[in-house]
């Protein structure tokens, strides 16, 4: 089955919103979480800067969840 790709602000704001809800959920804070609003058309979002045991946490998450 083929599902035709979003586009637009829309598909970005949604995004923001899954991956916030899923890094929560992990216990995990990225202020700075948004779209990136020099280049709308290319709905780019901006995870931002982030304390260096905050990029550690995320790291384990990702490898934990990627079964390594």
């Amino acid at each position: 089955m083929t599902t035709a790709q979003k586009s637009g602000p829309t598909e970005a704001v949604e995004a923001i919103e899954v991956l916030r809800g899923a890094l929560t959920a992990a216990g995990i804070v990225l202020p700075s979480l948004g779209a990136d609003t020099a280049s709308p058309a290319l709905n780019l979002i901006n995870l931002g800067r982030v304390r260096a045991d905050v990029a550690l946490r995320l790291a384990d998450v990702l490898r934990r969840g990627c079964g390594s």
